[in-house]
């Protein structure tokens, strides 16, 4: 794994990177940008989800914001990737960095199974089930959140 984190830090683009204020600080506010979009969106979601604004419909609710934490969570991998690459071994190690990603990785998980057993617009799931997921996912992405702001720390 140290060699590909080494040549990821070798990329032009992680140099260019590295090399340029204004352009890692681009990338940086587009990252922020992309988070703001997906927690901006899961969150009232998960709210509804959970219950809350039964006068809105369930599937408008998630026919507007599904797309939008969709295009918040691309952007946000791809912009993270490209922060990555800076310090690929140094971020490799780093615990919060890791557990940013395991708490990723179960909020998609979850969705895409919710998603593949009742549909895109949830029109069957039990109440119960929509619940369980708004909890779970509201867990992960905050802990996604919270761990990201702290690899701004670790070593300190």
């Amino acid at each position: 794994m140290e060699a590909l984190f080494a040549a990821l830090e070798g990329t032009a683009l992680a140099q260019a990177l590295r090399g340029s204020r204004w352009l890692y600080a681009g990338v940086n506010a587009a990252h922020i940008f992309a988070i703001g979009l997906l927690i901006g969106s899961v969150v009232p979601l998960n709210l509804r989800l959970l219950g809350v604004w039964r006068g809105v419909s369930r599937e408008a609710v998630v026919r507007v914001l599904a797309p939008v934490a969709a295009s918040g969570l691309i952007l946000a991998l791809l912009t993270g990737l490209l922060l990555f690459a800076v310090r690929a071994r140094e971020y490799s190690g780093v615990e919060f960095l890791q557990l940013k990603l395991i708490f990723i990785a179960v909020g998609v998980l979850s969705t895409l199974a919710l998603c593949r057993t009742h549909g895109f617009l949830l029109k069957d799931a039990p109440r119960a089930r929509l619940a369980g997921h708004a909890i779970l996912s509201t867990v992960c992405w905050l802990g996604a959140l919270v761990c990201g702001r702290l690899i701004a720390f670790a070593g300190d």
